[in-house]
């Protein structure tokens, strides 16, 4: 059966005001909640091909402020906006960025803060993977396979990783605390958690942790309103499983202000590629056999032994579950995503729905909820952003995972 409650915060979809600072320096939760669900705009900026990042590389329509008032008004609290910078990063030392990336990714922030939601920027794409030909690798410079052996690249990359974040954070170093910064996206070998990580002895996650340092270091170093902004910092891979024992927090000279970032589309053969079309103890036709609601509820409270108990906020930054193409296996999906969000709520963290854009009608990939260009829905996302807006919302104490789960989809 579905775990044991945990006592819910009241803290709806606020925003940040210069009273709230001092409540938040004594209890950092109530900032991480305070961003209620949140929504990726994802395979937008974080696009790339051949090395070079472009906003419209894999869809054709440029985020506008319709995007962000449609998100706002389906009941978002959030919105993270993932960038990859490569390709726009000029020569050592200065490693300067494209003034035309920055101002577009500020002008996209704008539409967030417009709307009314917290908005979250990263580097993402850069040390994506571990691609071996020389082409495709020279412009994805976070190598951490490479640098965890290699002092010299190492200290090179350290190098860009302060330069690059001392020019993300200067362009933003007046804003209030609606904007957050998140230092790297899925940092590992390739290998999704199973290379070299395994046996290297811990030298991917030293260098990750190192990493995370230089990158805090160089925001907090730039003054103004980054002395005290928010910032997500990630463990291997951001695979809880991988973060909790390895992730080792930079020290900050801000008390407060450092959230653990996640992901998880667990289990990914039903959640992410969408092999089975049924999740959790009532399937049984095509259910999938790797993890059910006491797995995921495992994860969650890995992940709040470790940290809330210490007052220590996490986010999933991504999660999802891709859109199927018949009322059963749809079914299967809302319960899976208002199980997730409820119990994200219960264990006092919250999620980012991993929204890709994507036209797809089921299938891999598909995670599709809001068009973002116009803010038009996507097949039936406004039900699917319903339910779970709702399930992070309900706060009423007869609203339970056992409650959820006592209404699993049954056929």
């Amino acid at each position: 059966m579905a775990a044991a409650a945990i006592v819910l915060s009241s803290c709806g979809n606020k925003q940040a005001t210069t009273a709230e600072e001092a409540t938040y320096a004594d209890d950092p939760m109530e900032y991480a909640l305070s961003l209620g669900l949140g929504w990726n705009l994802g395979n937008s900026f974080d696009a790339h091909e051949n090395g070079v990042s472009g906003e419209t590389l894999w869809h054709d329509q440029p985020a506008t402020q319709q995007t962000f008032d449609a998100v706002k008004a389906a009941g978002f609290g959030s919105v993270r906006i993932p960038v990859t910078w490569m390709g726009h990063i000029g020569e050592a030392p200065e490693y300067k960025v494209e003034d035309a990336l920055l101002d577009r990714v500020a002008e996209v922030c704008g539409f967030a803060k417009n709307a009314g939601l917290k908005c979250m920027v990263n580097i993402h794409h850069d040390g994506f993977g571990a691609a071996t030909d020389p082409e495709v690798r020279k412009n994805h410079w976070l190598l951490i396979e490479d640098a965890s052996q290699d002092s010299v690249l190492n200290a090179a990359i350290e190098a860009k990783i302060a330069a690059v974040w001392t020019q993300i954070a200067n362009r933003f170093k007046d804003e209030d605390n609606w904007l957050m910064f998140e230092t790297f996206n899925e940092i590992q070998d390739g290998k999704w958690g199973n290379g070299t990580n395994r046996t290297d002895g811990g030298a991917q996650y030293n260098t990750l942790n190192h990493w995370n340092q230089v990158a805090l270091d160089a925001i907090r170093a730039t003054g103004g309103k980054n002395l005290t902004r928010f910032i997500g910092i990630p463990g291997y891979v951001t695979q809880p499983h991988l973060t909790a024992p390895y992730l080792v927090l930079p020290t900050d000279p801000t008390p407060n202000r450092l959230m653990v970032a996640v992901h998880s589309y667990d289990p990914w053969d039903y959640a992410g590629s969408g092999k089975y079309s049924e999740w959790g103890h009532t399937g049984k036709d095509d259910v999938c056999p790797d993890g059910d609601e006491a797995a995921y509820i495992g994860m969650l409270k890995l992940l709040y032994d470790t940290y809330i108990t210490k007052n220590i906020p996490v986010y999933f930054g991504e999660f999802g579950c891709v859109h199927r193409s018949d009322e059963k296996a749809e079914a299967f999906r809302k319960y899976y995503l208002e199980y997730v969000c409820h119990a994200f709520r219960e264990y006092k963290m919250t999620g980012f729905f991993w929204d890709n854009g994507y036209y797809i009608d089921g299938g891999d990939d598909a995670f599709g909820l809001i068009n973002h260009g116009t803010g038009e829905w996507i097949y039936n996302g406004e039900e699917i952003v319903k339910i779970m807006v709702d399930a992070w919302n309900n706060t009423d104490p007869a609203y339970t995972l056992d409650s959820i789960y006592s209404k699993a989809p049954v056929f």
